[in-house]
């Protein structure tokens, strides 16, 4: 998959994805991350890519020709053919989860809107953008950290980023459920013991205690997420 990020903050979106898993999954060929700098597309003098909004109000908004003008350098003698999706980081998007990851998934290429300021001129979203999407209820300086976490959640799905699906299909909120609690050595630290089932090397016994854990752990902490895993439940039966 190709991932193309519009941003005025380009050193900041590769730090994040040149790293650990992400950064080996670009070096072995899985996937593909090309940073674009919004600012290179200003026709302005002074390389300004925002102005005063119409009608007032406080702050900046990013204007729509740089953009467009970055846009259009992307998909230019592209694959006429390829499955791609515009995104547009935005507080007002739906809310990003691991279904909706997995959803993106399916796509040749995704290319991310990073805003920045007040956000972008309505006109370019209407443009060029097929849908807004949210990481959560909070507000951020701008796209480029729900870029890079869009980026991972979805390229660790991806064939040959990760080990083997086992990887990821087991962790919390993966599976619709929180993750069950992991042990390594020491087998005691600071008189805490590991579980004792745990060192049984009973493989059946282990799995029902795990998943035990992740039902107990989600109904506790997030009585949302097993609400809708009681109810899927139910349906598939």
């Amino acid at each position: 998959m190709r991932f193309d990020i519009m941003t005025l903050f380009p050193d900041m979106v590769n730090t994040v994805l040149s790293e650990s898993i992400i950064g080996r999954a670009q070096k072995a060929g899985h996937i593909e991350v090309h940073c674009h700098q919004i600012r290179d597309f200003s026709e302005n003098k002074h390389h300004n890519v925002d102005d005063t909004p119409y009608g007032g109000g406080v702050g900046m908004v990013m204007a729509a020709p740089p953009i467009y003008g970055c846009y259009r350098s992307i998909v230019e003698g592209r694959d006429a053919q390829a499955k791609r999706r515009v995104i547009y980081l935005s507080p007002r998007g739906r809310i990003f989860t691991q279904d909706v990851a997995r959803e993106l998934c399916a796509y040749d290429e995704l290319i991310l809107l990073c805003g920045h300021y007040e956000g972008v001129d309505e006109r370019i979203i209407e443009e060029i953008v097929d849908e807004e999407i949210s990481i959560g209820d909070y507000v951020l300086t701008g796209g480029e950290l729900p870029a890079c976490i869009l980026v991972d959640a979805v390229s660790r799905m991806l064939d040959g980023v990760l080990a083997s699906p086992e990887c990821y299909e087991g962790e919390s909120i993966a599976n619709g459920l929180l993750e069950y609690p992991q042990y390594t050595r020491p087998p005691v630290f600071r008189e805490r013991e590991v579980p004792p089932i745990l060192l049984s090397g009973h493989h059946e016994n282990i799995d029902k205690w795990r998943k035990e854990q992740s039902l107990a752990l989600t109904k506790e902490r997030r009585p949302d997420l097993y609400a809708a895993y009681e109810a899927a439940e139910k349906n598939a039966k």
